[in-house]
């Protein structure tokens, strides 16, 4: 990665210097699985480190860099899916749960997908898509309520309390349709039956005529870095087959889980 010196430069692209620091920032950030901070950036692109500090928050709050709090590392944000698929966000759990997905596709005749969560919303990273001539609006970086949606419940569930709060009260709990959970109430008693339950049910809670059954995918330090979930019709997914349905989204989480080095036995 080659830094930029602002003598070097020509005063005809001077104007360009912040977007390719920019990009350099992007890339150097990219390269790195574990994150960097705002010193490493600074020292290894030769950026001054306010420079480096004031880019890195316009990232963040588009939602095209993470931060981990607890260590001040940046990494990719997963709002960069929605630029192509060739971005490579969370790899690993693709890579492991692209197969699953496909076999849960076969076994049920529904649409599969991957969530993560992102600033407090429940993201596509991957999806497995069922024959036939009925096709959902569903996408690789779509980007979903928690509240409303089967993901977004799997994954609320096990967040910490101040993580919840801090989403809810930035966003709400937006009236999807007449099914959705609309106060703080019935969504606390809800994600306490996930977390008992280990799966989590949207009963056209978020587009009318449309159920989807999710269960969390844990990662090697036994946290819920993922959820993965059917999505079908009400014609597709009746009631009486949530129940079996459940079983196959268990099944698999339990698949990726172990995958990502999940020790399902201390479960």
């Amino acid at each position: 990665m080659r830094a930029i010196n602002d003598d070097a430069i020509n005063e005809d692209v001077r104007p360009c210097l912040g977007v390719r620091r920019t990009i350099l920032i992007l890339e150097a950030i990219g390269e790195r699985v574990a994150g960097m901070t705002n010193s490493e950036i600074s020292r290894r692109l030769n950026i001054p480190k306010s420079t480096a500090s004031y880019i890195l928050r316009t990232l963040e709050q588009n939602r095209y860099i993470s931060r981990d709090r607890s260590t001040g590392r940046y990494r990719l944000g997963l709002k960069l899916l929605a630029l192509g698929r060739g971005v490579q966000i969370g790899r690993e759990i693709r890579e492991v749960a692209r197969p699953v997905l496909r076999r849960l596709v076969e076994r049920s005749g529904l649409t599969a997908h991957l969530a993560v969560l992102d600033h407090g919303e429940a993201v596509y990273i991957e999806k497995s898509e069922a024959a036939g001539f009925i096709k959902l609006d569903t996408w690789v970086g779509r980007r979903m309520d928690l509240h409303s949606t089967a993901v977004g419940k799997a994954l609320a569930a096990f967040m910490q309390p101040f993580e919840l709060e801090s989403s809810i009260g930035e966003r709400g709990l937006k009236q999807r349709t007449a099914k959705t959970l609309a106060t703080r109430r019935e969504l606390t008693a809800e994600l306490r039956r996930v977390r008992e339950a280990g799966y989590a049910v949207d009963d056209e809670e978020n587009s009318v005529g449309v159920r989807c059954v999710a269960a969390p995918v844990f990662d090697a330090q036994a946290r819920a870095c993922a959820a993965v979930g059917l999505s079908g019709t009400t014609l597709q997914i009746d009631k009486s087959s949530i129940k079996s349905l459940r079983r196959l989204v268990v099944e698999a989480s339990a698949e990726i889980s172990g995958g990502l080095g999940y020790d399902l036995d201390m479960k």
